[in-house]
């Protein structure tokens, strides 16, 4: 009877222990901010969505439980509502102070060009490859002069007039 009280009490230490830590993993953080109009907090939630968190990999903020995107939300909050900024002086706020990874669809300038040539790069570098391929595969097929036809002619001769094609001899 002793050992059965000792495990039970060892489960309901761990259980008890247990409990706190998830309670606080089952919390989700949820904005509460208020709005003047629909209006306003539509172009928030499009806000929040159009910008990548800089701690997550391709999370938006409004996907994104990092710190960082909580203070984001915040910040475009405060932007849109209280400074009444319209959506492309935040983009330029948001993109000066974090960077030109904070935007999904970067600028074509000096920083990103490679971002957006380098793929149309490699595209035609494959075409070209495959261009090559395909004329040495071409050049590869080449015609036979008569001593090979003839020989070939005979191969083909023996095959067709041997019943057991394909058995070794």
């Amino acid at each position: 009877m002793s050992i059965l009280l000792g495990k039970t009490a060892r489960w309901l230490v761990l259980v008890t222990l247990m409990i706190p830590a998830a309670s606080t993993l089952a919390v989700s953080q949820i904005d509460t901010f208020e709005f003047a109009d629909e209006i306003e907090q539509r172009r928030y939630r499009a806000l929040i969505e159009e910008f990548r968190c800089p701690k997550c990999l391709n999370t938006n903020l409004a996907g994104s439980d990092a710190p960082i995107a909580q203070d984001l939300r915040k910040t475009v909050y405060r932007l849109v509502v209280i400074e009444a900024m319209s959506d492309q002086q935040v983009r330029d706020y948001l993109q000066t102070r974090y960077g030109d990874f904070v935007l999904y669809d970067p600028p074509f300038n000096a920083r990103t060009w490679y971002i957006w040539l380098v793929p149309i790069a490699l595209a035609l570098l494959a075409l070209l490859v495959l261009l090559r391929m395909q004329r040495a595969g071409q050049r590869a097929a080449t015609l036979l002069d008569a001593g090979q036809r003839a020989k070939l002619q005979n191969i083909m001769a023996e095959s067709a007039g041997d019943p057991v094609q394909g058995s070794d001899r």
